[in-house]
C-alpha cells in the first residue's frame, strides 16, 4: 500500500507550486472544515473524518484524518503546522473557534474570521447583545447586497466594529480586533420571510469589504466537499481499510485540483463533464495533464 506520507508530500509540493505567486496583494482566504467519509464506516468501525484546508480558488492545500468530528479541535492546529499560512485569513465554523487555535493562527502570522455559536459560552451572547442595540449597530461599518437566488430575493447585510473594549473575554483571544454580524433575509416567492443572523470574531481591523469576502468565502469548502460527493461519488465508495480510504481521498483532491486548472475544450465545462471528456479519450489529454 502506498504510504500516506508519500501522497501528502507530493500534494504539498504541488500546492507550493500552485501558491508561488508572490505578487498577490489581496490576502488569500483559507477555509478549514471537516467531512466524514461515510462509506468508510460500518457497525464495527467509525468512518474517517477528514479536516481539509481549501482556498478561495477552490484548491485543497492539505488535510488531516481523525476518527470522529469532535477531534477536529485537535486536528486543526496540526493541519496549520503543515501549511504556510502567513498573510492569509483563516475561516472555520464554530467548532474551530477555540483559544488554542486562535493562538496558533496568530503565531503563524495569519488573520482569522471565526464563527460563534453556543460552544463559546457567554461570548456569543455578549456579541449578540451588542449588535441587538440599534444605536450601537448604526455606528458600525455596514454593507448590504441584494441578490436573486432560486427565485427568492435575498438581502445580505454585514456589520463590523472594533468597539470591543467592553468584551469581558477579549484578552483570551490572541489578536482579536473586531466583531462581525451578518443578517440574511430571504423573501420567498410564496410571501414568506426568513431571517438568519450569524456572529464572528476577527483579528481584522475594520474593513467591511474584506469581512464580507471572508464570511462568504468560507462556503468555498462546502462547494469542494460537494464536488467530492457528486463529481467523485466519495460517499458511495465503501473502502473500509482506513489508510486506503484516506489515500483515495488525497488522490481525489489532487485530481479535483487538476480538473480546476485543465481546459479540455473550447468552452467551459463542469468538473463532471471534464472527467467524462478526458475518460473518452485519455491519450489525447494525457500530455496536458502531465504538464500541470
Amino acid at each position: 500500500m502506498v504510504p500516506t506520507e508519500f501522497l501528502e508530500s507530493f500534494q504539498q509540493k504541488w500546492n507550493e507550486m500552485l501558491s508561488s505567486d508572490e505578487g498577490e496583494k489581496v490576502k488569500r482566504l483559507l477555509a478549514i472544515d471537516g467531512k466524514t467519509q461515510r462509506g468508510n464506516g460500518n457497525k464495527n468501525q467509525r468512518p474517517n473524518h477528514i479536516v481539509s484546508a481549501v482556498d478561495e480558488r477552490g484548491f485543497c492545500l492539505g488535510q488531516k484524518r481523525v476518527e470522529e468530528k469532535t477531534n477536529e479541535i485537535k486536528a486543526i492546529p496540526e493541519l496549520l503546522d503543515h501549511l504556510n499560512i502567513k498573510g492569509t485569513i483563516i475561516t472555520t465554523d464554530a467548532m474551530g473557534t477555540q483559544v488554542g487555535i486562535v493562538k496558533k493562527i496568530r503565531q503563524k502570522r495569519a488573520d482569522y474570521v471565526l464563527a460563534l455559536k453556543a460552544n463559546q459560552g457567554s461570548l456569543l451572547e455578549d456579541v449578540r447583545e451588542y449588535f441587538a442595540d440599534k444605536e450601537l449597530r448604526e455606528k458600525c461599518a455596514y454593507k448590504n447586497r441584494i441578490e436573486k437566488a432560486r427565485g427568492n430575493l435575498e438581502k445580505r447585510e454585514y456589520w463590523q466594529t472594533e468597539d470591543i473594549s467592553w468584551l469581558s473575554r477579549k484578552k483570551e483571544w490572541a489578536g482579536l480586533k473586531s466583531i462581525i454580524m451578518t443578517r440574511n433575509t430571504i423573501a420567498g416567492t410564496d410571501g414568506s420571510t426568513t431571517v438568519e443572523e450569524r456572529y464572528f470574531i476577527s483579528s481584522l481591523s475594520t474593513n467591511i469589504e474584506e469581512a464580507e469576502r471572508a464570511v462568504r468565502g468560507h462556503w468555498m469548502i462546502e462547494s469542494y466537499h460537494w464536488h467530492l460527493d457528486v463529481t467523485f461519488r466519495e460517499d458511495g465508495n465503501h473502502t473500509l481499510e482506513k489508510q486506503a480510504s484516506y489515500n483515495l481521498n488525497i488522490i481525489r483532491k489532487l485530481a479535483l485540483n487538476m480538473l480546476k486548472i485543465l481546459e479540455v475544450g473550447s468552452r467551459p465545462l463542469s468538473m463532471k463533464k471534464k472527467r467524462y471528456v478526458i475518460g473518452t479519450n485519455p491519450e489525447k489529454h494525457l500530455e496536458k495533464i502531465m504538464s500541470l
